[in-house]
């Protein structure tokens, strides 16, 4: 949430990440979701002189944006494009074996959702894409107007929770061919017209097309594990998620991990039970930061 602001901004729960990664000196870390760099030029400036940041993104629009903020860093910083599922892999192309902190900042941001170009909102006219990557082919375009309707409503009630599912994939299907956004929270709108509270209709529909289009809970799931992997005993996994999905998913991981058994000894020591919320003072100049839940873990020494 407000990774990717062209202006000057403080991204959501910033010194609650700083406290939980406590970047030291010569430290190394990763940034799976760097956006414009907000989190990351804290953790670089933290860790000045000798620590280290490779930040990722899937958005190439993200890249040039942190560079600008983050040049000044010169060597210390790495970028590059590339989603955190791929995590192990990013980490051996710059040398890096083990890193102590990973972060990642999950969901939608402020320069995505207010680019009509990219299909995110229903606020604005534009087109159904809402990819994170331009480059890939699947778009929202696809799922709304291929889909059979059965894959649809399931499709809505798994990623969106709309108990409405069947009545909006019905209605979907029935106004084929849907290409814009406007149209789409149309659709929507009208199958559900009585229902009411402070969300539109169309919320957890445009969350659920979003989700199957990025794989985002897939790509959540596989990264997880290759977090707790590369980090060093010590370091620190911190998740920033913006709705139930993704911080059940988070949630279950890390307690599990912090689990031992006979099979398995724990990896993870839960830094706090309940997940850390912005303060008042947050939400008042960034009323979208309200769904932020971070989560946070430190890595255990093998026995």
């Amino acid at each position: 949430m407000d990774r990717l602001s062209s202006e000057p901004h403080t991204p959501v729960l910033y010194q609650q990440v700083l406290s939980a990664l406590d970047p030291q000196p010569g430290c190394r870390i990763i940034d799976g979701t760097v956006g414009a760099g907000g989190h990351a030029e804290g953790i670089l400036e933290r860790s000045a002189p000798s620590g280290e940041l490779l930040g990722l993104d899937r958005d190439p629009v993200a890249l040039p944006l942190a560079l600008q903020r983050l040049e000044r860093f010169g060597p210390r910083l790495h970028l590059r494009q590339g989603s955190f599922r791929e995590l192990s892999a990013h980490a051996a192309a710059v040398g890096w074996q083990a890193v102590d902190g990973v972060l990642l900042d999950l969901g939608l941001s402020s320069m995505q959702l207010a680019d009509p170009a990219r299909g995110f909102s229903f606020q604005s006219e534009g087109r159904l894409d809402m990819r994170f990557d331009p480059g890939q082919e699947l778009d929202a375009a696809e799922l709304v107007n291929r889909l059979p309707e059965p894959e649809l409503a399931s499709l809505i009630a798994r990623y969106g929770e709309d108990r409405e599912a069947r009545r909006i994939a019905r209605a979907i299907v029935a106004a084929r061919p849907l290409q814009t956004t406007i149209h789409l929270a149309q659709v929507v709108a009208r199958a559900v017209r009585s229902r009411g509270g402070r969300i539109h209709p169309a919320t957890r529909t445009f969350q659920a097309l979003r989700i199957e289009v990025n794989e985002e809970l897939t790509a959540l799931d596989e990264a997880l594990p290759q977090a707790v992997e590369l980090l060093r005993p010590g370091g620190r996994l911190v998740v920033i998620a913006f709705h139930s999905l993704e911080d059940r998913l988070v949630k279950r991981f890390c307690r599990e991990a912090s689990r031992s058994s006979e099979e398995r000894p724990a990896r993870l020591r839960l830094i706090q039970r309940k997940p850390v919320r912005p303060e008042p003072e947050e939400l008042n100049r960034n009323p979208r930061a309200r769904s932020a839940r971070l989560r946070a873990a430190e890595k255990i020494a093998p026995a």
